[in-house]
């Protein structure tokens, strides 16, 4: 066990070489970040205005979730494209610009939107597993979303750097996963796992401070409460950064089998090696 999470966090600390090289790379999570707020916004006000929801989930309410689900999809994929096809370039040792990954997405439209329908579909059908009184129904809800989430790590590096549909990619990214699947959970796993102590000591303290502040004033909790969630926010972006640049990593030696020079020493090799 203390392996593999010295392991992860040797894969943590080679993602951040590079994004230190290349802060730029945050400006993608940030900006889709707040499309997505738009994007939600832009969903909820209906929602409550029509009462969609109101007798539970019905067919309007599965269109409804679906389109949903598509839109937000489209936006996260497209800017996770662009992170990626960024990434790639400084893997290999150029110097991206923001123009660079959003022309790389741009590149892959129709692929994207494609993969967004498929990612929505799955979506929906895992939400309603998961809103089922059957406990059992529930978990099989998590444990299949959580073997998605495994299968379809690669798909984006795999839009990204090849001109095929979502199937294919899809196809390829399960094909990696049975070659990867030990470094492919142990990159998510590990790097969710430390952002996720990151955030909640972050919370934690925020609170506490913004605690004490209130005996001093009303104001000035309010303040230290903003700064606490901007914290929070800001190793959000830091933890989508550095795995989009894992991702890309991965997969570049998945299929070059070369070890870009910033992982050089951890055990991103191993992922590969033949299995006894």
């Amino acid at each position: 066990m203390f392996d593999k999470f010295s392991r992860s966090w040797d894969l943590v600390k080679a993602s951040a070489s590079v994004l230190r090289s290349d802060k730029e790379l945050m400006l993608f999570p940030v900006i889709s970040g707040a499309v997505t707020l738009v994007v939600l916004a832009t969903f909820l006000l209906p929602m409550f205005a029509l009462r969609i929801f109101a007798d539970g989930i019905g067919i309007g309410g599965a269109v409804f979730g679906f389109l949903f689900y598509f839109v937000q999809y489209s936006v996260m994929i497209f800017f996770n494209c662009a992170l990626v096809g960024a990434a790639m370039i400084r893997l290999e040792g150029g110097d991206p610009t923001l123009a660079d990954g959003f022309r790389a997405a741009r590149a892959r439209i129709q692929s994207i939107l494609g993969y967004a329908a498929i990612a929505a579909t799955v979506g929906v059908l895992l939400q309603g597993l998961k809103q089922k009184d059957n406990f059992l129904v529930r978990m099989m809800g998590s444990v299949l979303g959580a073997a998605w989430t495994l299968a379809t790590f690669l798909v984006v590096p795999v839009l990204v750097s090849r001109d095929i549909g979502p199937i294919d990619a899809l196809k390829q990214s399960v094909s990696l996963l049975k070659r990867t699947w030990g470094e492919n959970a142990v990159g998510q796993v590990g790097i969710g796992a430390a952002f996720g102590l990151i955030t909640t000591a972050v919370a934690i303290v925020g609170f506490g401070l913004a605690l004490l502040a209130a005996q001093v004033s009303f104001a000035l909790a309010v303040v230290v409460g903003a700064v606490a969630l901007l914290a929070v926010l800001l190793v959000g972006v830091y933890q989508a950064a550095l795995s989009g640049i894992y991702s890309a990593a991965l997969y570049r030696y998945a299929v070059s089998h070369e070890t870009p020079d910033a992982f050089r020493g951890t055990d991103l090799e191993h992922a590969f090696l033949p299995k006894a």
